[in-house]
């Protein structure tokens, strides 16, 4: 088998799931970035549903994609204290915990989310 860049991030993300669980006292973070945009959800894996979510995908194109990035954390933070959610575990979903992930990690815990 050929090792590529997105196998290999999906043995990682494997790993991080297996420990990483969402309950209902304390659902997942869970982000995904593509190239030009990055999505946040917070998920209850026991139901198997979202809870809240956000994405950059109708933020302004001339910003810095971690500046957006960052913006998202704060937007789904604001959107879990209104659903009543202040823990969160954090899936960085096999990318390296740096760039446009860490944007999304701080701007949660500046939206007063606790990992």
């Amino acid at each position: 088998m050929k090792v590529t860049h997105k196998s290999s991030r999906e043995r990682i993300k494997t790993k991080i799931r297996a420990k990483v669980i969402g309950t209902l006292d304390r659902p997942r973070l869970a982000v995904f970035r593509s190239n030009t945009h990055v999505y946040a959800q917070v998920i209850n894996d026991a139901k198997g549903i979202t809870i809240v979510s956000a994405s950059d995908l109708k933020m302004d194109k001339k910003v810095k994609k971690a500046q957006r990035a960052f913006e998202v954390g704060k937007e789904v933070a604001k959107k879990a204290l209104n659903a009543k959610i202040k823990k969160v575990v954090f899936d960085r979903a096999g990318y390296k915990y740096h760039g446009r992930v860490k944007a999304v990690a701080e701007g949660a815990r500046e939206g007063k989310l606790i990992f």
